[in-house]
């Protein structure tokens, strides 16, 4: 009986994967075309680390299949890297001069803030970072 729950169990957690990966293009779509904030350098290495992962994520849950990690890892350690760069720029921690935002719009640009730290960045790392431990999960059980 234990060998029919963990499947499913797994199946649900990448789901929820999905589910994260999907809301974070959206959202990220949302800002840049209905909010018309316009992306900068690193926004758009994240997303370009993101978007895939919705597709991959899908091909994976229909069937279930363990081997999507192969595929899907990769993009999320480069995204959660780039989020937390982009993060450490944001919050000043690392000089603007490091940032590869020399044209156009800066990666220390805050267009929303919420309650002092919620920004846009933040809420990529908080994705992938979400995403990772999904993923770390499934691997664990099984």
């Amino acid at each position: 009986m234990t060998k029919e729950i963990e499947p499913n169990f797994s199946w649900t957690l990448l789901f929820f994967a999905w589910i994260i990966a999907t809301i974070a293009m959206l959202g990220s779509l949302f800002f840049s075309e209905v909010m018309a904030f316009p992306p900068c350098t690193l926004c758009w290495y994240q997303r370009i680390a993101m978007y895939p992962l919705v597709i991959i994520l899908l091909a994976g849950m229909i069937p279930f299949d363990k081997s999507v990690f192969r595929y899907a890892v990769p993009f999320v350690a480069i995204g959660w890297f780039m989020s937390l760069y982009h993060n450490l720029i944001h919050y000043g921690i690392i000089p603007q001069s490091a940032s590869p935002c020399s044209q156009g719009v800066p990666c220390s640009a805050k267009y929303i803030e919420i309650f002092g730290f919620i920004t846009i960045p933040m809420l990529s790392f908080t994705a992938f970072s979400m995403i990772a431990v999904l993923f770390y999960m499934i691997k664990k059980r099984g």
